[in-house]
C-alpha cells in the first residue's frame, strides 16, 4: 500500500508539472510560430498522459487476488508500460509529420524573452523531475517510474535544444526550428521503442536480477543437508512478487519425512530472506555409498571439462540394474544450436559407455 501511494503521489506531481509546462510552451510556441517549442509541448503532454496510465496501472495491479487471478494482478504494470510506449510512439509520429510539413512550408519564428524564460524553467523542472522519479522508482522498485525519470532527463536535453534553436535564430537569423522538430521527433520515437522493448521483455520473461537469484541460492544452500542448488526458476508476477522452483541435491539416504521437513524449512527461510515464494522443490539424490557411480560421474565430468560451452552438469544417476546413465547439462546460449551440440556430446559420451544407455536432459541457463 505504501508503494502504491508513493507511485501515485509521484505520478500526480508529474502530471501537474507536465500539464503546466505543456500549456506554457504551447502558448509561447503558437505566439512565436515555433514548431520545435510546440512539439516540445506535445511531448510534455504525452508525459502527463503517461503518468495517468502509470496511476491506473498501479491501482489495477494492486487489486487483491481473485478466483480468475489467484496470483494477483501485478503484471498489469507491464501492460501499462506498453500503453505508455504506444502513446510515446504516437506522439513521435505526429511530431515527425508536423516537422516535415514545416520543413516544406517554413514559418519564421518570433521569439521573445518569454520563450527563453519558459524553456529555461522547463529544463530546470525536468531535471528535478527526472532525478526525483528515478530515485523514487529505485526506492519502490518501479520500472515505470524509473523509465519516466529517464524520459524526463531526456526531455531536459530536448528543451535545451529548443533553446539553442531560438538563440541561433536571434543571433544569425537562421531558422532551424523545423529541423530541430524532426530531430526531437526521432528521439521521441526512440524513447517509445525502448519503453515497448522493455515492457515486452518483462511480459515474455527476462532473466531475473542476479542479486535476487544469488540471495535465493545462498538461502537454500545454508542448510547443511543441501549439497547443491540447481534449475532455479523464478516467475515474475509483478513488482516484488516472485514464485520459484528448484532442485536441491541431497543424500540418497534421506527419508521422505526428513525431506518434507527440510523442504518446509527451506521454503520458510527463502521467503524470510528474500520474499520469494518457493512453490516447488524437487530433489536430486546424491550417491554417497557406491564406488562405480562415483567413478563414472568423475570420468564424464572430465570428458565435458574440455568443452567450455558446457556450463554445468548435475543430477547424475547411474542405474546398474537397467544400465542407464542419466544427468542434466547446461549449454551456453551463445551456442547457436544447443540441441545439436548436446546430441554431439551425447554421442561422445555414449561411445565411452557402450554398455549403458546415456540419457541427457538439456537445461537452460536461466538464472545466474
Amino acid at each position: 500500500m505504501n508503494r502504491e501511494k508513493t507511485i501515485v503521489r509521484t505520478s500526480i506531481l508529474g502530471i501537474v508539472a507536465n500539464v503546466l509546462l505543456s500549456g506554457f510552451k504551447a502558448a509561447v510556441g503558437l505566439f512565436a510560430h515555433s514548431v520545435s517549442m510546440i512539439l516540445d509541448a506535445v511531448n510534455n503532454l504525452t508525459d502527463a498522459l503517461s503518468s495517468v496510465v502509470t496511476i491506473v496501472g498501479t491501482k489495477l495491479a494492486g487489486r487483491s487476488p481473485d478466483r480468475k487471478h489467484p496470483l494477483g494482478h501485478g503484471r498489469i504494470e507491464h501492460l501499462s508500460a506498453m500503453i505508455i510506449g504506444v502513446i510515446i510512439l504516437y506522439a513521435g509520429v505526429t511530431a515527425l509529420v508536423e516537422s516535415i510539413k514545416k520543413i516544406i512550408t517554413p514559418e519564421v519564428p518570433d521569439h521573445s524573452i518569454y520563450s527563453f524564460i519558459v524553456v529555461g524553467a522547463a529544463v530546470v523542472v525536468k531535471i528535478f523531475l527526472g532525478l526525483y522519479f528515478k530515485k523514487t522508482g529505485k526506492d519502490v522498485k518501479s520500472d515505470t517510474l524509473k523509465a519516466s525519470g529517464t524520459d524526463a532527463l531526456f526531455d531536459a536535453v530536448i528543451s535545451t535544444s529548443v533553446l539553442v534553436g531560438a538563440v541561433i535564430f536571434l543571433l544569425f537569423r537562421v531558422n532551424i526550428e523545423a529541423w530541430l522538430g524532426a530531430v526531437i521527433s526521432l528521439f521521441i520515437l526512440k524513447s517509445g521503442f525502448d519503453v515497448l522493448k522493455d515492457a515486452a521483455g518483462d511480459i515474455l520473461g527476462r532473466r531475473v536480477d542476479s542479486e535476487i537469484t544469488k540471495k535465493v541460492r545462498e538461502s537454500m544452500a545454508s542448510f547443511p543437508e543441501v549439497q547443491g542448488v540447481f534449475d532455479l526458476i523464478l516467475h515474475d508476477y509483478g513488482p516484488e512478487k516472485y514464485m520459484g522452483s528448484a532442485h536441491i541435491a541431497v543424500a540418497e539416504t534421506m527419508t521422505a519425512e526428513e525431506l518434507d521437513v527440510l523442504e518446509r524449512k527451506i521454503a520458510g527461510k527463502v521467503y524470510e530472506d528474500t520474499g520469494v515464494i518457493m512453490a516447488g522443490l524437487s530433489v536430486y539424490a546424491v550417491n554417497e555409498t557406491k564406488d562405480l557411480p562415483k567413478a563414472v560421474e568423475s570420468e564424464i565430468r572430465s570428458l565435458l571439462s574440455v568443452h567450455p560451452e558446457v556450463l554445468e552438469m548435475h543430477g547424475f544417476r547411474l542405474f546398474e540394474e537397467t544400465k542407464i546413465i542419466q544427468f542434466d547439462m547446461v549449454i551456453d546460449f551463445s551456442v547457436k544450436n544447443r540441441e545439436a551440440r548436446m546430441a554431439e556430446l551425447h554421442d561422445e559420451i555414449q561411445q565411452h559407455y557402450p554398455e549403458y544407455s546415456v540419457c541427457i536432459t538439456l537445461d537452460a541457463d536461466i538464472s545466474d
